[in-house]
């Protein structure tokens, strides 16, 4: 009770006392001065953005884009001026840059003259991003530049989403364009289809025909062995007749030498002439026949041939249009795979874009185009691979066609002339004849007529050996007409060949364009279900939009920044009371060390309380602070001041001046690594550690969660490691009294003034 009275004494005393009354509320307002004043200031700053100047340039020129004129930067204007966040000034290069100069403006913005140029180059092989130039005016007001480099941020964002959803519409309606064309592409698969039907059915024919040719030729193949040995019999014939009309030759002239024999072998020459007449007569008629034949063989080997040549013509024109026809697959093909290409392209350079359904139905079938689109130039390189193959085998035919049409008119040519040698042989058979009945009747011309006779002989042995030649000649003509036909019948197996390869082709080609056909008409189907209404652009445009979750969310400024400097004011609050009250003695004279203590606990003790309190409820009430719990909060804050309170008593009870001068010391680094600011990840590395040591990083991290977050037991917490600073240093004014205070020997006048010879209010 003693120790209470001395308190009482000294509380009784400062209050009849104005000089130290009117110290005392001035220091029980300290924190609300320190801390109330500045967030007051500084309550909720990012409300008022509409109060910065900021210089707005428009320069630029405007584009064409798709037949559409483009004047982004006199958008970007109308928008800033339809939603003034900032204090927008729309100038001159010159205006704004002798603003910048004479910190008039905290930014300057220019949209260059090319702005709305290159937002066209998209879709270029090296398109040249649109670019805001902005000039933050750092030197007037670091905060102020930084705002509005966030300010340029959200400007060119919304200038992206708009030059975006320009390029969506353009691109839904190349999406249209591309449909339409896949539906006219997916008809004209059709037709090709219908068409390759139709080319395969003549393909099926080709290769029947083409097979009784080979059959044909075949057995012409064989036929001409009983041909090659008919002519060589004939052959033979004439070598025996030429031996005989030699021979003939030469014993008419023995009978012109010898005339007087010859009426003895008259009877006989008469018979042998009427057998050489009957023979030759037969002979003719053999060549007549052979003649005749040959003829025959003669216009089928010219048919043959100009067949050939029409089929020739035929292979070569098939050849002719399946080379464009591949050609024109070839560039569907490398067409389908450009569209697949672009849309890869533009899907990876927006990875949004890539994973809607949409568009990956659209890369889907686009894919899917261009696979079919290879599998019909595949197809046509087969087919023209095929074609190729029966336009050289037409090629080999023909010759083989032409060798056997010259070999067939060689032995025409034989023939007729062995006619003729045979009209003349009988003409002389029948002079013979004719002269032996003469020659019995009047036997007086006998010489003349044998003379006659002998030049007769002589003619028949030139017939007979012109026939020999012929012979041989049509015997060597049937050995090259044979070599024909054999070319001939492989040319014509190949040419089989070939058209069955052909047949296979068109097949391949007609499964290929009916798969094209329905492959593209699916793609023409997705692609008009592409849905092109403003959301969808607007989807397109910004694909990816931020919520914000306000759960956590500080409604301002200044709440953000209240547990930090109300730290910061109850500390200086009590650093402030140290000077104003006197730390170490009492009113009452000859106080005990408990007394004192006591005294000095309750006054300092009372004094945090107030403080705290007072604070907080300007805090509450005057700038209408939200908090999570009004009473939590209260007591919190009697906990926050009364800790420092209880600090800064403890070291400027043992220390003084010097006590004093390590409070602001403590408090400079409270200052810088307690996280009130910035966060203490972003500290130096040596720093880090000392701020888990410092009272200060407590309290604000209790602050916040009975003012932000609402988590009483993380306030618990830091209260609980608070309270056991106040109690090491209770513990340490405790022992100052009790240790140190009893061998001070001072009077009471001296102890109730500062060092500095300025009176001190003992309460």
């Amino acid at each position: 009770m003693k120790s209470l009275s001395v308190f009482f004494k000294d509380l009784r005393r400062a209050v009849k006392n104005p000089k130290m009354l009117i110290p005392i509320i001035a220091v029980i307002c300290i924190p609300i001065l320190y801390t109330g004043i500045y967030l007051t200031a500084f309550w909720d700053p990012y409300n008022h953005l509409e109060r910065l100047p900021i210089a707005v340039v428009n320069e630029d020129k405007g584009a064409e884009f798709e037949g559409k004129s483009l004047t982004i930067g006199q958008d970007l204007i109308d928008e800033l001026k339809e939603d003034m966040k900032f204090d927008w000034q729309f100038v001159s290069n010159e205006e704004a840059q002798d603003g910048i100069d004479n910190d008039k403006y905290y930014m300057k913005i220019t949209i260059p003259e090319n702005f709305s140029s290159r937002a066209t180059t998209l879709l270029d092989d090296k398109p040249s991003p649109a670019e805001l130039v902005y000039e933050p005016n750092g030197s007037y007001n670091f905060v102020g530049a930084q705002l509005g480099s966030t300010a340029i941020k959200e400007i060119s964002k919304e200038v992206s989403a708009a030059v975006t959803e320009s390029y969506t519409e353009t691109l839904f309606d190349k999406f249209s364009e591309v449909s339409d064309g896949f539906g006219e592409a997916g008809e004209g698969a059709g037709d090709i289809n219908e068409g390759a039907g139709k080319l395969d059915d003549g393909a099926l024919t080709l290769q029947d025909n083409l097979k009784k040719l080979s059959d044909g030729t075949l057995e012409l193949q064989k036929g001409m062995d009983p041909l090659a040995d008919g002519v060589k019999t004939l052959n033979d014939g004439a070598a025996q007749l030429n031996t005989g009309a030699k021979d003939l030759s030469s014993g008419l002239g023995q009978l012109v030498s010898a005339e007087g024999q010859l009426e003895e072998g008259t009877g006989k020459l008469q018979s042998g002439a009427e057998e050489l007449k009957n023979g030759i007569s037969a002979s003719r008629d053999g060549a007549e026949e052979l003649n005749k034949g040959l003829t025959s063989a003669e216009q089928g080997a010219n048919e043959l041939s100009t067949g050939l040549q029409g089929a020739k013509q035929g292979s070569a024109e098939l050849s002719s249009g399946l080379a464009s026809s591949e050609q024109a697959s070839d560039q569907v093909a490398a067409g389908a795979q450009s569209i697949a290409d672009g849309l890869k392209q533009l899907a990876e350079s927006n990875p949004e874009l890539a994973e809607n359904a949409e568009v990956q139905k659209l890369l889907a079938a686009s894919q899917s185009v261009a696979e079919g689109a290879s599998q019909l130039h595949a197809g046509n390189q087969q087919l023209l691979s095929g074609a190729q193959a029966l336009d050289q085998g037409n090629d080999k035919l023909a010759a083989g066609a032409d060798q056997l049409l010259a070999g067939h008119q060689q032995l025409a040519s034989g023939a007729s002339k062995l006619a003729a040698g045979q009209e003349q042989l009988l003409t002389g058979a029948d002079t013979l004849a004719a002269g032996q009945g003469e020659l019995n009747s009047n036997l007086a011309l006998f010489g003349q007529k044998l003379s006659e006779a002998a030049s007769g002989g002589e003619s028949l042995h030139e017939g007979a050996s012109k026939l020999y030649t012929g012979t041989g000649t049509l015997l060597s003509s049937i050995g090259e007409l044979t070599g024909g036909v054999t070319t001939l019948a492989d040319g014509s197996v190949q040419l089989t060949e070939g058209a069955g390869e052909l047949h296979n082709g068109i097949t391949e080609i007609k499964d290929g364009a009916g798969e094209l056909s329905t492959k593209l008409k699916d793609a023409a189907d997705e692609t008009s279900e592409l849905n092109q209404s403003d959301e969808v652009v607007s989807m397109f445009a910004e694909p990816v939009q931020t919520v914000e979750d306000d759960t956590k969310v500080v409604p301002n400024y200044g709440t953000g920044l209240t547990p930090y400097f109300m730290s910061i004011g109850l500390f200086v609050g009590a650093l402030i009371t140290t000077i104003i009250m006197n730390v170490r003695e009492t009113s009452v004279p000859n106080a005990g060390p408990w007394s004192r203590f006591v005294s000095r606990f309750l006054a300092f003790g009372g004094m945090s309380v107030l403080q705290a309190a007072i604070l907080a409820t300007f805090m509450l009430y005057g700038l209408k602070l939200e908090v999570q719990s009004v009473p939590m909060f209260y007591v919190f804050s009697i906990i926050v001041g009364f800790t420092s309170m209880m600090i800064v008593q403890a070291l400027v009870t043992w220390l003084d001046l010097v006590g004093r001068y390590l409070v602001i010391v403590l408090l400079v680094f409270q200052l810088a690594t307690s996280g009130g600011t910035f966060p203490l990840e972003l500290l130096p590395d040596w720093m880090k550690p000392i701020s888990a040591f410092l009272p200060m990083y407590h309290s604000i991290i209790g602050y916040k969660g009975v003012i932000m977050s609402g988590n009483f037991n993380l306030m618990w917490e830091k209260a609980e490691i608070l309270g056991i600073y106040a109690v090491i240093g209770i513990l340490l004014t405790l022992g100052y009294f009790l240790f140190v205070g009893r061998k001070r020997k001072q009077t009471p006048e001296t102890e109730e003034h500062t060092p500095s010879g300025g009176e001190v209010a003992t309460v």
